[in-house]
């Protein structure tokens, strides 16, 4: 599998390198990259269906940190 070229990342994540952060890119139609920008060689793959479901819990607030 040859990574792909485009990766984005969440614009909370600040600009420029070193920033740490989970990138996605679009592998095929039916297929998601996800990446850790310190391990940029490690992706995990997956379809875009499960990836959809966890931004819109992330989004809505579902996953939250739990206080101290």
């Amino acid at each position: 599998m040859t990574p792909p070229e485009h990766w984005q990342k969440s614009s909370f994540s600040g600009f420029g390198d070193g920033n740490d952060c989970v990138e996605l890119a679009a592998i095929s139609p039916h297929m998601v990259g996800l990446r850790e920008s310190d391990t940029p060689a490690t992706i995990l793959t997956t379809t875009p269906t499960p990836v959809t479901h966890l931004l819109h819990a992330i989004t809505t607030g579902r996953f939250r940190v739990p206080r101290a």
